[in-house]
Order: C-alpha cells, then structure tokens, then sequence
C-alpha cells in the first residue's frame, strides 16, 4: 500500500496503484527511489544521454506519424473487414500484426536500457494494460445491460434513433422512385 493515499480511499487496488504511482511521479518520490537504486558509475554518459534524447523525439516523431496514419486506415479496413463474406475481419487483425510489428520496430522506449542497474522498482502496470482496462469497462457495460440498468435504456434509446433514421431513409428512397 502506498504512503501517499489514505487507506480509507474507494479505490480498486489496481486504480489505487496507479493513483500513488501517479503521486509518486508528481511530487518526485519516483525519480528519487528509482535514481537512489542505481549507481552512479552503471549511468551513460552526457552525450549518450543528449542522443538518447534526440532519438526518442525521432522516434516519438516516426510513432505519432504512424498512429495519425493508422486511424483513418483502421476504420476503411475495418469496415472492408465487416462487408466481406466469409470470415470477417481477416483484413483488420492483418492490420494489427503490421502495427504490431512496426510497434517493435520503432522500440520507442529502447533507450532504457542502456541505464544498467536496478530498474524501477516494481512496474505499477503490470497485468493492466489499456486492454485489461477494456476489459473491465466492458463487463461493467454489459453487467448493467443484463440488469436492465442505463446502459439497456441507452441501447434501447440508440436503437429507436437508428430506426427512426433507417425509416426516413427509406421514406426519402420511396419518395424519389414516384
């Protein structure tokens, strides 16, 4: 349990990790416990650090470039993917293993490894991945659908909505054929 919440705090205990790590790193602790662990003599030298720096803005730079190309192409491949016959999505999950593997090409936090010694202590996001956070939202949704809560009365409501715009469509198609 971190020193810096209170135990008495609602917080699941993997939100609770993040918010004292997230503490942790704003008022310094972090970089102090993780700075203390390693010896000075295992740490790169200026200029490595200077170039570390510089390719990890070329590398930022390369990754945001790749993202911003990946979101329109994400949802045509997406769609393609769900108007094929046979087994959808082939082409999207392709999709995903290039970005897989352009992922590890880059290496965005290569750099790391050269600081030899002990890493950060503990990794706070172990196991919790934005998938893992999906995941949770995602049973959550479908709880409260099943219970009849907000999300079936959203559902229901989206659903007339879409009806009701399927019907005005259709109205308009009639229309244009008299």
């Amino acid at each position: 349990m971190c020193k810096c919440l209170s135990n008495n705090t609602k917080l699941p205990p993997s939100a609770l990790e993040y918010a004292c790590y997230i503490s942790r790193l704003k008022h310094g602790n972090l970089m102090k416990e993780n700075s203390a662990a390693r010896d000075p003599a295992l740490s790169p030298d200026r200029w490595t650090l200077i170039r570390d720096i510089a390719v990890l803005q070329v590398k930022l730079l390369v990754d945001g470039v790749r993202d911003l190309l990946l979101v329109p192409v994400s949802i045509v491949v997406g769609i393609i993917s769900l108007m094929k016959s046979g087994t959808p999505g082939s082409q999207f999950y392709d999709l995903l293993h290039f970005g897989k593997q352009s992922e590890k090409w880059i290496n965005l936090f290569g750099a790391a490894d050269h600081v030899k010694g002990s890493a950060p202590r503990g990794d706070p996001f172990a196991g919790k991945d934005i998938d893992f956070m999906v995941k949770k939202v995602e049973a959550f949704v479908v709880e409260e659908y099943k219970k009849g809560g907000l999300t079936a009365q959203a559902k229901e409501h989206l659903d007339k909505v879409l009806d009701t715009v399927s019907r005005k469509r259709g109205d308009r198609r009639s229309a244009k054929k008299k």
